[in-house]
């Protein structure tokens, strides 16, 4: 990608022309049911104990987000496949996007890196939480 001259102002239509890691391209988010039982939340902890799964809350809800850089992504920063991309791809917009900073842990609402900060909240959301599975037992006898 492209120095960013001193003179040039950065706007949606030249910004992804200046951006140097392409991170719109290096992670996906998929929405997800917002969580509001024990079971789910139990759910929920079993998807971000897999390896390079978190999840978060924003303002749109609930997703999981998987760093994962896209396989069509040239050393470059361009996109191999630009002309057939998908349309999710075409459809994103770079307003707020990486290049004005990467989203961290103050972005969301809630924010939940692995299992132990899930597990963390969880317990102190749930005071029974470390006795579910004894509940669950009795419920399916």
């Amino acid at each position: 990608m492209k120095q960013i001259p001193v003179d040039v102002e950065i706007t949606s239509e030249n910004k992804c022309s200046y951006c140097k890691g392409s991170y719109c391209c290096t992670y996906i988010t998929q929405q997800i049911d917002t969580p509001r039982s024990m079971e789910d939340f139990d759910t929920l902890l079993w998807q971000v104990s897999h390896k390079d799964t978190e999840a978060y809350k924003d303002d749109d809800g609930w997703f999981l987000l998987l760093p994962t850089r896209c396989m069509h992504l040239e050393a470059d920063g361009r996109c191999s496949i630009y002309e057939e991309r998908p349309q999710v791809c075409r459809e994103h917009t770079n307003d707020g996007c990486e290049f004005d900073g990467l989203a961290g842990a103050d972005d969301f609402d809630l924010y939940f890196k692995d299992y132990d900060t899930l597990n963390a909240y969880c317990k102190k959301r749930y005071k029974k939480w470390d006795n579910r599975f004894k509940k669950w037992a009795k419920e399916n006898e």
